[in-house]
């Protein structure tokens, strides 16, 4: 890897630039609390070489919410559904907004 091929990942959200620790840290939570919402297949971090869990700043958003609604009082499990649910309503809502514009694009007439 050359540093170009480096400096081009500093703003990939993807990248699974964060260590266990590193990310436990930003988040303010522990090491277990990222194992748990990864057993509950909230996140599925990357791993090194060397076998140590990775994290990308978007995983790191999703734990950041995952632990917002634990801190009040939700059940990681509970949470991590929430999250999922969130997750495909927002899906669900983009493909409805994608068909409704090429509904109105084929049929000018059609008024929302």
């Amino acid at each position: 890897m050359t540093a170009d091929d480096s400096f081009g990942r500093i703003d990939d959200d993807d990248y699974p630039a964060y260590t266990m620790g590193r990310a436990a840290e930003l988040l303010g939570t522990t090491q277990g609390f990222l194992r748990a919402i990864g057993e509950a297949r909230l996140i599925t971090p990357l791993r090194s070489a060397g076998g140590h869990r990775r994290y990308s700043r978007y995983q790191l958003r999703i734990a950041a919410r995952a632990r917002e609604l634990v801190d009040h009082g939700t059940s990681v499990e509970a949470a991590c559904r929430i999250i999922i649910l969130e997750d495909q309503l927002e899906e669900a809502q983009r493909i409805n907004a994608e068909y409704r514009r090429a509904a109105e694009s084929a049929d000018p007439t059609t008024t929302a």
